[in-house]
């Protein structure tokens, strides 16, 4: 594989002075290909592709986890998921002493590990880091790293529009208002989640005047439960329909779920586009207000795309797996960042990069001092290290059929280590991006020597690890 360094002349533009703030745009549940600048040929988003083409494509960036809850914790601390113990999206099952296991897990041959369900206060967060340069800071959407006591504003956010415990718009009428957030007031009837954030968003911009900001819009987008705007769903339902999709080609299976296949679900589009709109609105912002070029701006997504269960939202093809799995379908994440000064318009990058990056790559593009001692995991996108490994701990099984498993990413190699009993997998992404070929046993040395490299790793975070079920009929070995 070719690394392309940022510090490369061919990726910079002259350098000028640092900009002063930053907008973070996150989404939520978004697949790899769910953008045109990342291959969707039917999900329509003008604003993104166009903030892509001026700005640095990463086409190997990851999310921490393949579920929500712990890449949000890795991006606010720059610190794995395993380290913090922030290990599935809170209110998942965590199984403690007398507490009654579900009915589901009974028959799986390991339990989960514990984790714990909020983002501690001991941990310095991106925003805090910020405070101490003199940054305002402010927060919209989705949080879903603790209940009251951890929300936002309790980890360094000035203002706070719409995060709170849950980790989907779950109350009123959903992503419509009313929206029964006891932390974003109703808009008019009607009003739509996406919008409403991102005009919170301007708001904020327009009252900083001078003061360097940190604004993150964390969408609830394209989170269930799928719910699209009337308009852009009849527009995709037509564009579905000339489609013309059978069953056959729609749905294909890897166990033990069906997948989607092909993206043609008009609700879903729906959301992205109006997802895309958002972020259109707040850039308009940028520029009107002349704070464009004084803004880092970065857009990435939580986990991969939702195309196992749950409504089937997407199709990650031809990437293996979705939401809730280890492979490239449920953490590789469209990543667009831009720096002025530094990144070149139109440019494209295949290093390394991952959810722990963003705390230290936004202090280096501000030219502030990094905290290695807090972002520990961390590696700032413009020191980035081509022969860097990167690490996954998942010790849960998700929802979307998925098995507890950890994984090791290096150079070409990605090693899966399964806890369930399921055979280990070694991929060559370079030659094999689907992940089809196994060749565990086959290149037996680079397996030993990724397993090794992630023994290791799990002993430095002490990763907490699932148990054996003792109800469990079978046998499985030692993981």
């Amino acid at each position: 594989m070719k690394h392309a360094l940022l510090i490369l002349a061919a990726l910079l533009s002259p350098l000028i002075a640092a900009p002063k703030n930053v907008v973070f745009f996150f989404a939520d549940d978004l697949g790899y290909h769910d953008l045109g600048c990342f291959g969707s040929e039917f999900y329509e988003t003008p604003h993104l592709d166009a903030l892509c083409a001026d700005a640095l494509k990463l086409t190997q960036a990851y999310a921490a986890c393949p579920v929500c809850s712990p890449t949000r914790s890795a991006v606010m601390t720059g610190q794995y998921p395993a380290r913090t113990k922030n290990t599935d999206y809170f209110g998942a099952f965590n199984p403690a002493p007398g507490k009654k296991v579900p009915t589901r897990w009974k028959k799986m041959p390991v339990l989960p590990a514990p984790y714990i369900e909020t983002l501690e206060a001991k941990h310095t967060t991106i925003p805090e880091a910020l405070k101490q340069h003199g940054f305002n800071t402010f927060f919209a959407g989705k949080w879903h790293l603790g209940s009251k006591g951890s929300w936002p504003t309790d980890h360094g956010f000035d203002i706070n529009k719409g995060g709170w415990t849950r980790g989907g718009p779950y109350g009123g009428k959903k992503y419509f208002s009313p929206y029964g957030n006891p932390t974003l007031t109703d808009g008019p009837e009607g009003e739509h989640l996406p919008d409403r954030l991102a005009t919170e968003t301007n708001k904020f911009i327009e009252s900083t005047g001078d003061t360097p900001f940190f604004a993150m819009l964390s969408f609830y987008s394209v989170h269930t439960p799928l719910i699209g705007r009337k308009d852009l769903v009849e527009k995709y339902k037509k564009k579905a329909a000339k489609l013309g999709y059978s069953d056959s080609q729609r749905w294909g299976f890897d166990t033990p779920r069906r997948v989607r296949l092909k993206q043609d679900h008009a609700i879903y589009a729906a959301m992205v586009e109006a997802m895309d709109q958002a972020v259109g609105k707040v850039v308009a912002k940028l520029k009107e207000t002349g704070k464009y070029n004084d803004t880092v701006i970065i857009f990435t997504s939580d986990n991969g795309g939702l195309s196992t269960s749950e409504g089937w939202a997407t199709s990650n093809m031809p990437l293996r797996g979705g939401k809730g799995w280890l492979y490239e379908g449920g953490i590789k994440e469209p990543t667009i960042i831009r720096i002025p000064g530094n990144t070149k318009p139109g440019s494209t990058s295949d290093t390394l990069f991952t959810s722990t990056d963003i705390f230290p790559t936004i202090l280096d593009a501000l030219n502030l001092p990094l905290q290695p001692k807090h972002h520990i995991d961390g590696v700032s996108l413009l020191k980035a290290d081509p022969k860097r490994p990167l690490y996954w701990h998942y010790p849960h099984w998700g929802n979307q059929g998925g098995s507890p498993g950890a994984v090791v990413r290096l150079g070409d190699y990605k090693l899966i280590r399964y806890y369930s009993g399921k055979p280990s997998e070694l991929f060559n992404l370079t030659k094999d991006p689907k992940e089809q070929n196994n060749l565990f046993t086959k290149e037996s040395q680079v397996a030993n020597k990724l397993g090794t490299m992630l023994d290791s790793w799990l002993a430095d975070t002490k990763a907490n690890m699932p148990t054996k079920n003792p109800d469990y009929p079978g046998h499985i070995d030692k993981w």
